[in-house]
């Protein structure tokens, strides 16, 4: 599905979504590369054909570019989740904010080499910003992106837990981005289930591509 530059997505925190049929849903995974679930993560969505969008923290790329370069080669869309994810980027000076950003952009493309491209996407973290910051990501035509659904793996719970909660609000959604961690263990070990339980039910994964 192609994504234009400059709106804001995500029914959690925003007035729309992206136009989705029932049945459609949007992966998305924060925080990493980690070198322990990231690769988990991405052989799942192999095994499955499911292609996702992976908001990459700079530092995180910076110091793993063999599986930023990895995420991209596996032909999944890459987006930016600023460089050290500051959970209060709405109280620093929009300078600092702006800079924390652009930052994180750079290390991302850098550790991407040739692999693969930065898409023009942002997830800001823990969903905060400020009125000027989506001013000014609207002029740089970047699709601010929150999310539809939760899976809420912030929480420990038991992959099956995870699963049962994650599947049970799709249902009653239809459709729409999930945001997951390719950080998270439990997450890593739910995967392979919940895209076998997403095929199961008829539902169609979508990418989202710049």
């Amino acid at each position: 599905m192609p994504v234009a530059g400059g709106p804001v997505y995500g029914r959690k925190h925003y007035p729309a979504s992206l136009p989705l049929a029932d049945g459609e849903v949007v992966l998305t995974f924060d925080d990493g590369p980690a070198a322990g679930t990231t690769p988990r993560v991405l052989s799942a969505l192999a095994a499955h054909g499911a292609k996702a969008t992976f908001f990459l923290i700079g530092r995180h790329a910076a110091g793993l570019p063999h599986l930023a370069e990895r995420i991209a080669r596996d032909g999944h869309s890459i987006g930016n989740h600023t460089f050290s994810h500051p959970w209060t980027i709405d109280r620093l000076s929009h300078e600092r904010a702006l800079a924390d950003i652009d930052q994180g952009a750079a290390a991302i493309e850098k550790a991407l080499g040739g692999a693969g491209r930065l898409s023009p996407f942002i997830r800001f973290p823990g969903f905060v910003e400020t009125p000027a910051l989506l001013a000014d990501m609207q002029r740089r035509s970047l699709a601010v992106f929150g999310a539809d659904l939760w899976a809420s793996d912030w929480n420990v719970m038991a992959p099956q837990a995870q699963l049962d909660l994650v599947m049970g609000r799709l249902m009653r959604a239809r459709k729409g981005i999930v945001l997951f961690h390719d950080t998270r263990e439990q997450t890593a070990a739910m995967l392979p289930a919940f895209l076998a339980a997403l095929e199961a039910k008829g539902f169609r994964v979508v990418h989202a591509v710049a």
